[in-house]
């Protein structure tokens, strides 16, 4: 099976595509794409990276703000450090990182931070979705009005709903799969644009009245695969 796994990553036009132009990993391919699609990474901007490691779309973030702008890369795993960005370690969730990532808002939050993968569809989807919500309760937090939030979920039952709790707080929220996905894989990405100031309930506790809340959304979801690769 590794034999088998090597083999189909040296067939991968992404990964020898990254090894080629020196990226840390095939998965900056789909923060550019997204990027070039939505244009949300603008030339000083202050991005905040969540399981950031091995640095790739770090990376990508750091040349598309330039010298002007700043990222701060989040992960529990140290990787080689960027030249003009810096690393902090620790867990989305770990109530102490919030203080440790600056005063100064950002305008774009980035999470493409995968569950460990057990095998089980729903549960790797749960999983999927859970690192979602807390992303964003910690981008809620560090955002400045009209920022953008950008995460990687795995494709499932709880998409839609999870969906429709971010919804409100976004003047768009779109749900699409860059091409430089596997095609076997099921992640696909939530783009929130234009984030709104707090006047409701937070997410994961919707009030009875507020019901669907799906106006000014997006999505291009293809067919239901198998859980997201790793990076």
């Amino acid at each position: 099976m590794a034999r088998r796994w090597s083999e189909q990553r040296r067939r991968d036009p992404f990964y020898r595509a990254a090894q080629r132009e020196g990226l840390r990993s095939r998965a900056a391919f789909k923060l550019l794409e997204l990027n070039e699609r939505y244009r949300f990474l603008r030339p000083g901007d202050r991005v905040l990276d969540l399981g950031a490691s091995p640095g790739g779309w770090s990376l990508v973030a750091l040349e598309a703000v330039g010298p002007a702008g700043s990222v701060v890369s989040v992960d529990v795993r140290a990787f080689a450090p960027l030249e003009g960005g810096r690393f902090v370690r620790g867990r989305v969730g770990d109530p102490t990182l919030r203080a440790r990532l600056g005063d100064a808002p950002f305008q774009v939050v980035l999470s493409d931070m995968s569950p460990t993968i057990s095998g089980a569809y729903s549960t790797d989807h749960a999983r999927s979705v859970e690192l979602v919500r807390q992303a964003f309760l910690l981008a809620r937090e560090v955002l400045r009005p009209r920022g953008t939030f950008v995460a990687k979920v795995f494709q499932g039952d709880l998409l839609e709903g999870l969906r429709q709790e971010l919804a409100p707080d976004f003047h768009q929220l779109v749900v699409t799969k860059p091409k430089a996905s596997r095609e076997t894989s099921s992640e696909m990405y939530l783009i929130g644009r234009g984030l709104r100031r707090r006047t409701g309930p937070a997410v994961g506790a919707p009030s009875p009245e507020q019901g669907p809340a799906v106006a000014g959304t997006a999505t291009d979801i293809p067919p239901a695969g198998r859980p997201g690769n790793p990076r």
